[in-house]
């Protein structure tokens, strides 16, 4: 159905769609004189009179060309510069001028589209959980980095030593003192007779901490060898074996820092012939 428009600035008509009013909401710009107006007002029929018909307001609602027409007010319609004569002096029977065309202008300025009708994009429910799941795995992981390195973390922080006590009071586990045998050394040792027994030696050392921290008691390993320097016998002395012995400020405490504990150890050789011997110290 064609319908007939008529500029209120220069009085030229212009016939016009029901597709092109329902477009921008009937917002139009004159080809003649670039006037912008409503043509759905300006309707009128054949006869000159002003036309009763008007699009229904739910036309093109969810159109979206629509909604930018709404959202911006300055892109219209605009109108065929080629004319309708107007009604008074146009022949019943005389062809009609072609159609209007649609050509949308889109203004630089044009301004954002209403919020009520933007496309909502999808929103993930989890939006505010995940970050919080992720910052209490990066927590675990920390825990957990500080709890397999809990002898260095006490060493070098001494004040969370008793948090990490008591934390491994709850996962069974222990802090222990550090363990590096390049930083231990055994400064001297000897082997003797007992003179007052004829089977037994006596073993003396002194075992030197050279850390500027406090190291556990190392493990001994005493190799006795015959004549030709051959292993007789060989025997691990663990720390229970010895430091009830040690003669050592802090025992209970491991070897300080810079300090030497001595150790004096009796074995019983009646059953073995040992001329020599050999020790190590180690960490298992």
């Amino acid at each position: 159905m064609n319908l007939i428009t008529r500029c209120p600035q220069c009085g030229t008509a212009f016939r016009i769609q029901p597709a092109q009013l329902a477009a921008r909401g009937g917002r139009v710009r004159c080809g003649k004189c670039s006037a912008i107006f409503d043509a759905v007002a300006a309707l009128q029929d054949h006869s000159g009179a002003p036309a009763n018909l008007e699009p229904s307001p739910q036309l093109g609602l969810f159109d979206p060309s629509r909604r930018q027409a709404r959202a911006s007010p300055d892109v219209t319609i605009e109108l065929d510069m080629t004319a309708v004569e107007p009604a008074a002096s146009r022949p019943p029977g005389r062809a009609s001028a072609q159609p209007a065309q649609a050509v949308p202008r889109v203004p630089s300025n044009s301004q954002p589209v209403p919020e009520f009708m933007e496309d909502e994009s999808p929103r993930s429910r989890l939006r505010f959980l995940w970050p919080f799941l992720a910052l209490l795995a990066l927590l675990g992981l920390a825990g957990q980095v500080v709890l397999y390195f809990r002898t260095e973390v006490a060493l070098l922080v001494p004040e969370l030593r008793p948090y990490l006590v008591a934390t491994c009071r709850v996962y069974g586990c222990s802090v222990r003192l550090p363990r590096r045998p390049e930083l231990m050394s055994i400064e001297s040792s000897d082997l003797q007779a007992d003179p007052g027994h004829e089977s037994v030696i006596v073993l003396n050392a002194v075992i030197r901490n050279r850390a500027p921290f406090p190291q556990e008691y190392p493990d001994l390993e005493l190799t006795l060898t015959d004549e030709n320097g051959q292993a007789v016998v060989r025997r691990v002395l663990v720390p229970a074996d010895y430091v009830a012995t040690a003669r050592s400020p802090g025992a209970l405490n491991g070897i300080g820092p810079g300090a030497e504990a001595v150790v004096r150890l009796h074995f019983d050789t009646s059953r073995v012939r040992a001329t020599g011997y050999r020790l190590y110290l180690f960490f298992p």
